[in-house]
């Protein structure tokens, strides 16, 4: 492991983090998938910690994993759902963490629909804060799993060409991707329909391309995004399946990137729409890979910030 203290109490973002502080999470990660693959997948590091899931938003993997992350340190787990809270009754997002914190509650890791609520608790709370998701903004420990499962099978991230696909414009994991990967020494492209680019996309320091062969040309690594229909307020494109005939990566548009390209998604995916299951499925993905990370980096992660060294 790396000889150092990570010193942050929240994980609200990427765009503020150190090469050193993700290269730490990394190799903290890799000790902790050792932890995984042992027949009693527990260690006590988080013993008589408590760890609240606030997910105010739909999650299968990110919930699912943290919680196993948490048990896996052996830190106590409550899992809270808005739908059956009093937040359907009117409660605020700080008078909900406020009474959360008032149970004794040691960190909360939050997904929510406003961008910059993990920002606004961490400034209001005692309590750990880590960001699962904020809106359109960052999606942090989904671009630390991307970044283990890629040096995994990469070796390097530097020097690497990255594509991301899809629905930039409403992608907190694509923002999260494109700052970790810069960071790391990878080039990136973003492709997709004008439409779903942000403005002033390439100040992030990326290459912006409408046309998918042209995008494709050359790169090491094609990551595929979901159309967020729940995000979106306007009509961007006339129909999924149009989108689909002219973004969607088949077993045709793969052979556009080099023949040993590998192929990634955050999920869920939506098959034969962004991603067609022949690719999906086949020996160049690496999806079901990154869900299997996802548990360690996000045990690392809980351990880092409760104080654990490095």
């Amino acid at each position: 492991m790396l000889k150092v203290r990570f010193k942050k109490r929240h994980l609200l973002e990427i765009k503020s983090l150190t090469k050193d502080e993700i290269e730490t999470i990394i190799e903290t990660a890799r000790s902790m998938r050792e932890v995984l693959s042992r027949p009693i997948k527990k260690v006590p590091a988080l013993r008589g910690k408590t760890v609240v899931n606030l997910f105010f938003e739909p999650s299968t993997r990110t919930r699912t994993s943290f919680e196993l992350a948490a048990k896996a340190l052996s830190a106590d787990v409550v899992n809270f759902a808005a739908q059956t809270s009093s937040v359907v009754k009117g409660e605020t997002l700080l008078d909900t963490v406020k009474n959360i914190e008032a149970m004794n509650a040691d960190i909360i890791v939050i997904r929510h629909s406003a961008e910059g609520s993990p920002h606004f608790l961490a400034e209001r709370t005692k309590a750990s804060i880590v960001n699962a998701g904020d809106g359109a903004h960052e999606h942090p420990t989904q671009a630390l799993l991307d970044l283990l499962t890629l040096l995994d099978h990469k070796k390097r991230v530097d020097g690497l060409l990255i594509a991301i696909v899809g629905d930039i414009l409403h992608s907190r994991v694509a923002r999260s991707g494109i700052y970790c990967w810069k960071k790391m020494g990878a080039h990136v492209r973003v492709i997709g329909p004008p439409t779903l680019m942000p403005r002033f996309i390439e100040e992030l320091g990326v290459e912006v391309y409408s046309d998918l062969k042209e995008g494709l040309k050359d790169v090491d690594v094609v990551y595929t995004l979901r159309i967020q229909l729940e995000r979106q307020k306007g009509s961007f494109f006339p129909n999924l399946s149009e989108y689909s005939s002219i973004y969607a990566i088949t077993p045709e548009t793969i052979k556009y990137a080099k023949k040993d390209a590998v192929v990634m998604h955050p999920g869920p995916v939506n098959r034969d729409v962004e991603l067609f299951a022949e690719v999906a499925d086949s020996p160049r993905s690496l999806i079901l890979n990154q869900v299997t990370n996802g548990v360690a980096v996000r045990m690392a992660v809980l351990y880092l910030i409760a104080g654990g060294k490095a």
